[in-house]
Order: C-alpha cells, then structure tokens, then sequence
C-alpha cells in the first residue's frame, strides 16, 4: 500500500462523518457555544498520544499495532498485553459501526419515506459479511474504497460548513444567526467543564493509529506509516474543529440555538435541511450510513491483523495465521472477525437492546480498551526514549508522559460517576485486560515464542532498535 492508502485506513475507523453527525450535541449540553474550543484542546491531547506511535513506528513496524510497539521496547509481555487490549478496542468498535450501520440505515429509509419493519440486525449481519468480503481482497482495494466512502461525507460536509459559514457572515441565515468567533473562548464556561468535555471530543478520534498495522503491507513503512498517523490526527482534527464551529454558529451562539444544538439526533441533517435543503439531509443521512460501514471495514481489517500476528506468534490456532495466497490478507482471521461482529450484533437485538444502545454501550467499552493500549504505547516510547538505544530527544520525555497523564484523566472521567449500564463498562474493560495478564503469566512459553518471533520480524536501520528486542526477549 502507499501512504494515502495507509491514511484511508486512520481514517475510515474514525469514520469522521459518523463522528460529527453524533458527537457535537451531547459536548454542546455541558459546554454551551464553547464546544469548537472543547475539540481545539481535544486535538492537542489527542496530539500528545499520536506522538508516541509517531515516533516508535518510525522504528518499527508490524502487523500487530501496539503488540509490536510494546514488545519491542517494554517486553515481550507488556506487548502481549497492549496488543490484547488493542485487539478489544477493534473487536468492540466492529460491533459497535455494524449496529451504527443499521441505525442510520433505518433512518435513511425513514427519510425517504420508506416504512421499515424489519430488524436492525439484519443490516447489521449484511454489512458484516460485507466488510469480510471486501477485506478478503487486496488491501488497496479496501483503503480505495473506505478513501471513496469518507471523501464522500467529508465533500458533503464542507460544503454544508460554506454553505453555513457563508449565511451566517452574510446575515441569511434561518434565524439570523451570526458568524461568532467567540466560540473559540471560555464565554463564561467553567475551565473545569471545558476540560471534562474534552473527554467527549477524544471519542472522536479513537482508532486513529489503526494503519500502524499496516506495517508490513505498507511501502517504505518507516516513512509512510508515520506520516499516516500524523495525517490522521491533523487533517481529521482541522476537519473536526471546522465543522464543530459550523455546526455550532449553525445553530445560533444564543441560548436557543445552544439548546437546539444539544439537543439535535442528527446536527448534520438537521443543519443540511435548514440551510440547503431536504434533498441535502438525504445524502448527508446516505453519507451517515456509508460512514458507518466503512468504519466497520477498517475495525474488521485492524481487528483481524491483530488477531493474524498473534496467531502467528502461538496465541491461537494456527489457522488464524493464513493469508491469501494472491492478495496477502489474513483471510481465517478476518472471517472470524466478521462471524464475532455479526454474532454480538445478532446476539444484542434478540436480548432486546436497541441498535443505538448497542452502538454507544460498545464503543465506550472498545474507547476503554483504547486507553489501556494507548498508555501502553506511551510507556513503551518513554522507557525506548530513556534506553538510548533510538534517535529519540530525550528533551522529547515530556510530550508521552504528558500524553499518558492525559489518558488517565479521561479513564477517570469514563468510569466514575457513570449511571447503568456505563458504570458497568470499567469492569468489563478490566476483566478483559486481566485475562491478558493471566495468559503471559500462566503461559511463559508464549512470552519467549513472541520475543523470538519479535526479534526475528523487527528490523531497523541501525538505530539500535534489533538490539532492544533482543534485549528484551
């Protein structure tokens, strides 16, 4: 693959349409006009935490993500452990976007006028056998078509953002609403709040390291994979900052309008229909729907990369090991990724949970997860930094502990003072993670299976990198 086939990756799991359509209300209930300035600092927290893979994959570069990332600099067992994490972020957000697809699905159909009865899983069951079988093919093949989905979306939310921006400067917006830059200060909003909000803003860029792995599909990997996680964090971060102060000024700065903001289902095709036109709300909802899905590809294609390097390290059968003889793709493994989304999904509807439940419970749950995976990295760059056995400034120490500190201010936020099923989600998160720990403990061998495969499939151009592995396996 090349780099821009790398970032339709980052970028398809973030699912940037999906993000904006859903993200913005609940920020604007606590924060009032000030939520632009909430994904501002958002973006300088997410910033901190995209450095740590910035810098490694610079040095590394493997199928497995953080399990690479980790084992290579911290062990072979803390690799294990953030790659088990990792592997519960994609797992959940699979199953989160295949219900996130059968919701805007219906309301897309609702939209046209088209009276649906039938089951929101059965979208969900068709969309999982469909991110199988797109994946199954070459790579490039899934980037180009998850590069199509979000151009999409993001062309259509641009010009909605003009189209706002334009009226309000211009004084011809719905209810004169004005062009308020003042969105970008505190406007009386506590720094406490701001700073709690941010949190919310965070879950929008969750997945944006998922082309890490990539690394062993990707040309000139130390180059490009890299400068594909910078790219994912920047250009969906000045995507998001826009549109949030569209959407935001869209609405109106006045109590009314913050209100209408909180308390919009879909700010998008609220805005879309109010500023353009009903025929506008229709491919803003169509852009939702394709949004959803091609996020569900990237978390099916991550998800299954993870499972294929473990697998290939002696986690697993070995089935799970398989690649397409043609195209190279983990293809066991990305079945049995699709039959686990499709099987919680259908799982979730006939215990009764609705399909947007089913999306927010998971992908708070796989948010958690990421979090976990995420510190982990960020350790991992910190002790690699100290060792000395980089190129790494150590001038540069403060940017991956500030970026840790941050991560455990938003695990706190997300876990306490949560009402059920949220306060629940913790627990499952931590159980997750333990059965991690108890595999590389009860299991030794596992370690120095995947400390030699490590030190086998890691290479790096001189800058000490083989001697860590080896150091550590």
């Amino acid at each position: 693959m090349r780099l821009w086939e790398a970032l339709a990756l980052s970028v398809g799991m973030m699912g940037p349409t999906l993000a904006m359509g859903l993200n913005g209300a609940g920020i604007a209930a606590t924060v009032g006009k000030a939520v632009p300035l909430v994904f501002l600092l958002g973006l300088l927290g997410v910033g901190l935490i995209g450095y740590g893979f910035w810098r490694l994959t610079q040095h590394f570069n493997h199928a497995g993500s953080v399990y690479a990332l980790a084992g290579a600099t911290i062990g072979p067992r803390a690799g294990f452990f953030g790659g088990f994490a990792l592997l519960g972020t994609y797992l959940m957000f699979l199953t989160c976007t295949l219900a996130a697809t059968g919701v805007f699905a219906h309301a897309f159909l609702a939209a046209l006028g088209v009276r649906s009865t039938g089951p929101w899983a059965a979208v969900a069951l068709v969309s999982a056998a469909g991110v199988t079988i797109l994946n199954n093919r070459d790579g490039r093949v899934t980037a180009r078509t998850l590069l199509v989905i979000e151009g999409v979306g993001i062309l259509a939310m641009l010009l909605l953002a003009a189209v706002v921006m334009g009226r309000t400067a211009t004084g011809t917006a719905p209810r004169h609403q004005t062009f308020d830059l003042s969105v970008f200060t505190m406007g009386g909003t506590a720094i406490g709040a701001v700073m709690t909000a941010t949190v919310f803003a965070f879950l929008s860029w969750a997945g944006f390291e998922a082309c890490a792995s990539l690394g062993e599909e990707t040309t000139d990997p130390r180059r490009n994979i890299p400068r594909a996680l910078a790219g994912s964090v920047i250009l969906t971060g000045a995507l998001f900052v826009v549109m949030m102060f569209a959407q935001t000024i869209g609405f109106g700065t006045d109590p009314r309008g913050v209100a209408a903001f909180g308390s919009a289902e879909s700010a998008l095709s609220t805005l879309s229909a109010q500023y353009i036109g009903t025929w506008f709300a229709l491919v803003v909802a169509f852009t939702a729907v394709a949004s959803a899905f091609a996020s569900a590809l990237s978390s099916s294609a991550a998800a299954a990369r993870i499972v294929f390097a473990l697998a290939r390290d002696g986690f697993g059968p070995r089935a799970l090991a398989r690649t397409d003889a043609r195209t190279g793709a983990p293809t066991t493994a990305l079945r049995a990724v699709g039959a686990f989304g499709g099987a919680v999904t259908l799982m979730m509807y006939l215990v009764g949970a609705a399909a947007f439940d089913t999306y927010y419970w998971y992908a708070t749950i796989g948010v958690l997860c990421a979090l976990v995976a995420y510190a982990v990295a960020g350790v991992g760059v910190t002790v690699f930094t100290v060792s000395g056995r980089g190129s790494i400034p150590r001038r540069e120490l403060v940017i991956p502990v500030a970026g840790i500190c941050y991560l455990a201010f938003v695990f706190f936020k997300q876990s306490t003072n949560q009402t059920a099923p949220y306060s629940y989600f913790p627990w499952i998160v931590a159980a997750w993670c333990l059965l991690g720990v108890a595999i590389v403990l009860l299991a030794p061998s596992l370690a120095q299976r995947i400390g030699a495969r490590l030190t086998g499939e890691l290479t790096d151009t001189g800058s000490g990198a083989d001697e860590a592995v080896k150091a550590h396996s």
